[in-house]
């Protein structure tokens, strides 16, 4: 059992101007100016029980730090916020009893598929952001709150390259945001979210945030039903109501815990908590109601497929076969091959809505041509298909930097084709 919200209790304490440093509303400040109130908010929840707290980090990112002007503390807000939650823990651990701290990324504020930030920039500041943590002693690293596919590819292969680096055994968690339309942000569907997410090596895969529990039960039963890895849950407490005092936040501790008891013996999931609106009492009733529960064992039925940014599609088809549309390939099709020499990018993703058009499931993209920067075409045609189509893409190319281009470009699981031995098949070819 994982702890609840951080926020709202930090805000608890009404902390002065000052104690941000004059960057109002920047929480991760208060690990380096308050500390005190920091560990306070850790040790309330370690009080009622909880096996693990996260830590103060949920901005320490490119972008939201980016918005103070002090995204050069990527690191330092990290390691500080790990520091303090890892003193915490091992105050509460006994030989018994260990105390556990996940280190906390949040999407931060720019949507890399809408080419807010470049992929590569988001990276490499996730990967600062995760080495603060792991030099600060966590057990964990979850990647919180997603809401774009993209974005959370970034912040894995960015964790992933900080653990390798560091050398130890850090669990990686991935947690999507699905909004009441039943959809993520940009419109992922959790098939979509899975089949992304999964194969980029992450240890649990779950919800987070938006909205109660009763709005996530569905898309648990799909993870539950599909997913290899184990499964996570840390809902809001209930869906907010406006108030004259602010929003607030219906779910009782009890309801909470009822719907985490049904989650766990319905869906098996192995880690469960709290997002915003939820306390130390919300979480004391958690851990007396499933607290130390054996995982309940799930029969997954994984389903192999490709992915859009917005839904899955599983490469076995009732129609018996999977249809590639070609007419996305400047080999293949003078129309397109006309429309990219020409620069004409939106004639180019209008062919592809042709071929959805016509029952195509994936759309081949080839922009490979003599004389052609592929590249530069690459990322200019996978850009906009990322959000232009809905179905998944397949990157058609036998240069390694084109076939790179156009995953840095796309949040759905892509298909890669082609990687061939015309120059035989040793080593050196591969």
């Amino acid at each position: 059992v994982a702890d609840g919200a951080m926020g709202t209790m930090l805000q608890a304490y009404d902390p002065g101007l000052d104690d941000f440093e004059g960057h109002e509303g920047c929480n991760e400040v208060l690990n380096v100016t308050r500390p005190d109130i920091v560990a306070g908010v850790h040790e309330a929840y370690f009080a009622v029980g909880v096996d693990c707290v996260e830590t103060n980090t949920f901005g320490a990112n490119l972008a939201a730090l980016g918005e103070y002007g002090i995204a050069d503390r990527v690191f330092e807000l990290s390691l500080a916020g790990a520091q303090l939650a890892r003193g915490v823990a091992d105050r509460f651990s006994t030989v018994e009893r260990p105390r556990f701290v996940l280190g906390s990324m949040g999407p931060g504020t720019k949507l890399p598929s809408l080419g807010h930030v470049g992929f590569g920039a988001l990276r490499d500041a996730y990967e600062r952001n995760a080495a603060g943590l792991i030099a600060g002693g966590v057990d964990g690293l979850i990647v919180e709150t997603c809401q774009d596919l993209l974005q959370v590819k970034a912040a894995v292969v960015g964790a992933r390259r900080a653990v390798e680096a560091a050398g130890r055994d850090v669990v990686v968690v991935a947690q999507v945001t699905i909004e009441t339309n039943g959809a993520m942000l940009l419109g992922s569907e959790i098939g979509a979210a899975l089949a992304a997410i999964e194969p980029l090596g992450v240890d649990v895969l779950g919800l987070n945030c938006a909205t109660g529990p009763a709005e996530m039960s569905e898309h648990l039963r799909y993870l539950a039903r599909h997913a290899r890895i184990p499964l996570s849950c840390m809902p809001n407490a209930g869906l907010p109501e406006l108030t004259a005092d602010g929003a607030r936040y219906p779910l009782s501790p009890d309801e909470l815990a009822d719907a985490h008891e049904g989650f766990a013996t319905g869906f098996g999931l192995s880690l469960v908590g709290g997002c915003c609106g939820t306390t130390p009492e919300h979480l004391r009733r958690v851990v007396e109601r499933v607290g130390g529960r054996p995982v309940a064992r799930r029969e997954p039925r994984p389903e192999a497929g490709a992915s859009s940014l917005y839904q899955h599609v599983p490469f076995r088809q009732d129609a018996s076969y999977l249809a590639i549309g070609e007419r996305t390939n400047a080999n293949g099709s003078k129309a397109f091959r006309e429309a990219m020499l020409a620069g004409d990018w939106q004639a180019c993703v209008d062919i592809a809505r042709g071929q959805v058009r016509d029952g195509a499931h994936l759309l081949d993209v080839c922009v490979d041509y003599v004389g052609r920067d592929g590249v530069a075409d690459m990322r200019e045609l996978a850009s906009r298909l990322a959000t232009a189509s809905t179905l998944p893409v397949v990157i058609d190319s036998t240069e390694p930097a084109v076939i790179e281009a156009g995953l840095e470009m796309l949040g759905g699981r892509a298909v890669v084709n082609s990687v061939n031995y015309e120059d035989g098949d040793g080593p050196e070819s591969r």
